[in-house]
């Protein structure tokens, strides 16, 4: 027996969730299918468990895609306030955090209840541990069959995301889909995910687990967090932030003194010439990092005993320390996917196909990226809001 919905939402994730109870809402019969077991896996794990679920500076700047403009329309329609509102509805304690960071006070499985009730309000069917088999289109229908068994409905939401994660079931399915439907792609990367270094730069492999605050920069575009050294390479939030931004060749520059000018080390040698660089470099960095690096400069001895060109060179090579990663952790460690759907075959309004009547895709399945700090799930919230209107809106006209 086949069932018939008005609209099938593929992935119970956030922006899957977001849809469904938008359009369930208003009036619109829908069904949300995912193959995992339970609903809200990644957002369980987000922000050590207690869900960075949005960022009170979301503008579209902040947001890496093709097209920049993308997503303008979607953000603007539904912001961070409007999030903040529904989870206050529910009573849901939440505190924010540097840079504009809204995290819950307790858990992260409040806001997946949240969004499961809002899809309970709507008369969305939610069902998990459901693999897809096959998915087609034909008479104006998508069918899914699922289980043994056939879902209809004339509209289908792609919000599988991307394969970022694949302990916790991502996988590439969004851009299966894609393809089968003809929708272009913008090749699909690891975002927000630790460097890798080799070579000579194996040493600072021995800097594991030493961080400082700095600013990296790589692609054009810097941040000022911390940065940390690991056992294969460069994490922390700051080369997190970069890792977007980074292609396979480039370097990630590292100002390891944002305070300081340039001539920082000659006006520390008129102060106090006596002292070593080591030193001198230990009142701002940890005592580890600030022994490497001077090592590096070749500065060992007292800061008096080098002239001010050594000096002045030392300086800029600390205020733009170049790092050549060979890689990325790649999508197991990443926290998104960089890339995917192609914004230019996709309506900005409705995130509705162009050239398929009733296709759809939201979420981290599109090419949009949103950096570090609750950017994401705000593109997830809104992308789902402005999809779940748009079938609530077509089915409205097609009854009429």
């Amino acid at each position: 027996m086949t069932e018939a919905f008005d609209a099938i939402v593929l992935g119970a994730g956030a922006a899957g969730l977001m849809c469904a109870a938008t359009a369930g809402q208003r009036g619109s019969r829908v069904l949300v299918l995912d193959h995992a077991d339970a609903p809200g896996k990644k957002i369980l794990i987000s922000g050590g468990g207690r869900c960075n679920f949005t960022n009170v500076g979301t503008v579209p700047e902040r947001f890496l895609t093709a097209n920049p403009h993308y997503a303008r329309s979607a953000l603007s329609r539904y912001s961070p306030a409007d999030f903040i509102a529904l989870v206050d509805r529910y009573g849901i304690a939440w505190h924010e955090k540097t840079l504009g960071q809204l995290f819950c006070d307790g858990s992260a499985k409040a806001i997946v209840a949240m969004l499961l009730d809002e899809c309970a309000a709507g008369g969305v069917a939610v069902r998990c541990g459901e693999a897809i088999e096959a998915v087609d289109h034909r008479d104006a229908l998508f069918r899914v069959r699922v289980g043994g068994r056939d879902v209809t409905a004339p509209a289908l939401v792609i919000a599988t995301g991307g394969p970022s994660i694949p302990k916790m079931g991502a996988t590439g399915f969004a851009y299966d889909l894609a393809r089968q439907f003809g929708l272009k792609l913008v090749e699909p990367r690891p975002g927000l995910v630790p460097l890798t270094l080799a070579g000579e730069q194996l040493l600072f492999r021995e800097l594991s687990g030493v961080a400082a605050e700095v600013v990296a920069t790589s692609g054009g575009t810097g941040f000022r967090e911390a940065a940390l050294f690991t056992h294969r390479g460069l994490s922390g939030p700051a080369i997190l932030q970069v890792s977007s931004y980074w292609r396979h060749g480039e370097a990630v520059t590292v100002d390891f003194l944002p305070d300081g000018p340039r001539d920082w080390l000659v006006e520390a040698k008129r102060a106090a010439p006596r002292r070593t660089i080591k030193r001198v470099l230990g009142d701002l960095l940890p005592e580890r990092l600030a022994s490497v690096l001077a090592e590096q400069v070749g500065l060992g001895g007292e800061i008096g005993q080098a002239s001010d060109r050594v000096l002045g060179a030392a300086g800029e090579r600390l205020k733009s320390w170049r790092f050549m990663p060979n890689g990325s952790e790649g999508f197991a460690k990443a926290e998104v996917t960089a890339g995917g759907i192609s914004t230019a075959g996709l309506s900005s309004k409705s995130m509705a196909a162009k050239a398929v009547p009733g296709l759809y895709a939201i979420g981290e399945a599109v090419d949009v990226t949103g950096w570090l700090g609750g950017y994401n799930f705000q593109w997830a919230w809104a992308s789902g809001v402005a999809a779940g209107e748009a079938l609530a809106s077509e089915r409205q006209r097609q009854a009429s």
